[in-house]
C-alpha cells in the first residue's frame, strides 16, 4: 500500500473550501485532516464542526478529525455524526481514554491517539490496542509553520517497532517537508500530514505537488 498523504485543511483557503477539496481530490490525496482547536487545550482556534460537515459533503475520501480540545468525549458524537471516518484524541485531555476510544470503534469508525512531542510512549502503551492510527506530533500542537523537532524521530522508531504487535498505522504531523517525508518513509512511517511545509502555498498545482511526492516516495521503500 502506498503511504498516505493527508492535507491539513486548516492551511487551505477556507473561503473557497469546496473548490479546495475538489482540487485536492483531483490530486489524489488520501485523507482530509481536520484540526479542531478550542483555545484551551492549545492556545489557538482552527476548524469547527461546520467545516468538517462541508468537507464531508464535498468528498468521498476519508476525513479525519484531530481533536485538540479539552474533554473530547463530550464532542465525539458531534464529529462522528458529521461524517468523520477517523478521530484522534490526546490522552492528556481525556480522563477516560480507553472508554472514548472504544466508543469511537463501537460507532464503526477508526480511533486514534495523538502523541505530543513530550508524551511518553510508555504512558499510552495500553491504549494502543484500541488504536487504528497513531498521530505523532513532531511540533507542539496548535500552530502551523513550526520547525521539525528532531528528537521525535527516536519515538517514531519505537512506534515502528510496535506496529506489528498492535496493528496501528503511524502518521506524522508537523513540519513534513519533502525532505522530512523521505527520511521518515525509510524508517517505516505510513502517512504524513501535509501543511505549509510541503503542499499549501507552494509553487505548482496540488496535482503537480502530490504527483511529485508520490513519484519520489515510490522508489524509497526498496532502499530499506
Amino acid at each position: 500500500m502506498s503511504q498516505l498523504l493527508c492535507p491539513s485543511m486548516m492551511c487551505a483557503d477556507l473561503q473557497n473550501l469546496k473548490h479546495e477539496v475538489h482540487q485536492l481530490d483531483q490530486a489524489g490525496v488520501d485523507i482530509f485532516h481536520c484540526d479542531i482547536m478550542d483555545g484551551s487545550f492549545v492556545p489557538n482556534f482552527a476548524l469547527g464542526l461546520s467545516d468538517v460537515q462541508a468537507i464531508r459533503k464535498s468528498t468521498d475520501a476519508l476525513v479525519d478529525v484531530h481533536l485538540m480540545i479539552e474533554d473530547p468525549a463530550d464532542k465525539i458524537d458531534w464529529f462522528l455524526d458529521a461524517g468523520a471516518d477517523l478521530i484522534y484524541i490526546h490522552p492528556e485531555s481525556e480522563r477516560y481514554v480507553v472508554k472514548t476510544l472504544a466508543h469511537i470503534k463501537d460507532r464503526g469508525k477508526m480511533a486514534g491517539i495523538a502523541i505530543n512531542p513530550d508524551t511518553s510512549i510508555e504512558t499510552i502503551k495500553e491504549m494502543l490496542y484500541l488504536c487504528d492510527y497513531v498521530l505523532v506530533m513532531t511540533v507542539n500542537p496548535g500552530f502551523a509553520g513550526q520547525k521539525f523537532q528532531e528528537f521525535t524521530i527516536h519515538k517514531i522508531n519505537k512506534l515502528v517497532e510496535m506496529k506489528k504487535e498492535f496493528g496501528f498505522k503511524i502518521v506524522v504531523d508537523g513540519a513534513c517537508s519533502p525532505e522530512v517525508i523521505m527520511h521518515l518513509l525509510k524508517i517505516g512511517v505510513d502517512g504524513f500530514i501535509l501543511g505549509t511545509s510541503a503542499l499549501f502555498g507552494k509553487p505548482g498545482t496540488y496535482q503537480q505537488i502530490v504527483a511529485s511526492l508520490r513519484q519520489t516516495m515510490q522508489v524509497l521503500p526498496n532502499e530499506k
